[in-house]
């Protein structure tokens, strides 16, 4: 069997596009990955073009590692989020393939299961006005659902520091919502590297009393060392990785002992393999794994495959119950949470199928997500900022 070409197709919303490639082979058979990039699509796209003709077309689409080593050095520089994301792609699509011909699901080919369900946290849920009793009512609606877990990021525009008023707001939006979910469901607290170090560490601090699961992205991502500094000076549980796109990158991490939690994206990372051979080296220092998954099904359909065999799998992010929740048509047999959890994926490969016409429903557009523009947990864009 061989690789015949790619086709890709951008699915668009305001707040994000996500990228979809089919793989063919000259056997029939089609596999199907996607990625979601924030204002560097039409970049991974000109990046696949290229990559068709010097890597992908004539590949043999079971010889994955050979592959996905091709792509990130063949071409000498250093491969940087744009390769990574084109190389995740393409590699889960050839997951999809390798599944679909031998009649099994990608965890059955990655040593079999440890799990018939993956747990899942709600995100995209709180966008709605930012008032304690707004978010009361989302949050409340979440586990109405059956969630039993959910992320927010309170801190409006903050950046660097956030002052004494600013503070106050933030803290009574997050006692509305753990008084909306109860004690027992789990509350991700998300900065998304916003402080600086002494600040965070005074807002974990004045957030402690409402139980976070964990503190994600206490600092910008660049400094480990700030990072450490955390750390050091919170009980709170520390997730961070989403914006590491080589799993090499995560070496100086771990041996930091910094991180309880990682959040790799399948999507950006290189892929279904690569992740899942980050998790085992995370399974050796003792941390657990929560993919970023910002996605759509089918991206979400990749991080299942990984998560029903890895042992120190925590938790996976879910959007697409609440933000673009309509764009889930664009896949057959997209994965559903029911009474908190995913079910593991049964059917061969990823277990899902693009439907191309659905996704031609919703064009490519110029997504923006600002998180230091004001009403950005809205994640509705100014008309200005979108195309059309």
């Amino acid at each position: 069997m061989r690789i015949t070409g790619i086709s890709t197709h951008v699915v668009g919303t305001p707040w994000r596009n996500l990228t979809y490639v089919q793989v063919h082979t000259d056997e029939g058979l089609t596999g199907v990955g996607e990625t979601r990039m924030l204002g560097r699509t039409d970049a991974l796209l000109g990046y696949l073009r290229e990559a068709e003709t010097n890597h992908i077309a004539g590949s043999d689409p079971f010889a994955i590692e050979d592959l996905v080593r091709r792509m990130k050095y063949g071409d000498y520089g250093r491969a940087g989020e744009i390769v990574m994301s084109g190389i995740a792609v393409v590699e889960m699509a050839c997951w999809d393939i390798k599944g679909k011909a031998l009649g099994v699901p990608v965890w059955q080919l990655l040593g079999g299961k440890v799990t018939d369900r993956v747990k899942a946290y709600a995100n995209g849920w709180y966008t709605t006005e930012r008032t304690p009793e707004a978010y009361h009512k989302a949050a409340r609606a979440v586990v109405e659902r059956g969630y039993r877990a959910l992320k927010i990021d309170p801190f409006g525009t903050g950046h660097f520091e956030l002052d004494h008023q600013q503070t106050r707001y933030a803290v009574s939006l997050i006692e509305a919502v753990r008084d909306a979910i109860g004690p027992d469901a789990e509350l991700m607290l998300e900065m998304h590297g916003r402080f600086s170090p002494s600040t965070a560490v005074r807002l974990a601090r004045d957030l402690a009393p409402f139980a976070p699961a964990w503190l994600e992205e206490p600092v910008p991502p660049e400094n480990l060392k700030a990072l450490e500094k955390v750390a050091a000076k919170v009980d709170i549980p520390i997730a961070t990785g989403e914006r590491i796109h080589d799993r090499i990158e995560f070496r100086e991490l771990f041996e930091s002992q910094a991180a309880d939690v990682i959040q790799p994206d399948v999507g950006h990372i290189g892929g279904i393999l690569e992740t899942r051979k980050l998790a085992a080296t995370a399974e050796a220092h003792y941390v657990l794994v929560a993919p970023h998954n910002v996605g759509g099904p089918v991206l979400t359909a990749a991080s299942l495959q990984v998560a029903g065999c890895t042992p120190n799998f925590k938790i996976l992010e879910h959007f697409n119950d609440f933000a673009d929740a309509e764009i889930k048509k664009v896949v057959k047999g997209a994965p559903q949470v029911v009474d908190g959890y995913f079910e593991l994926p049964q059917a061969p490969g990823l277990g899902v199928e693009l439907d191309v016409d659905a996704a031609a429903e919703f064009p490519q557009q110029q997504a923006r997500f600002d998180l230091w523009a004001e009403g950005w947990e809205k994640r509705a864009p100014k008309a200005s900022g979108a195309a059309g």
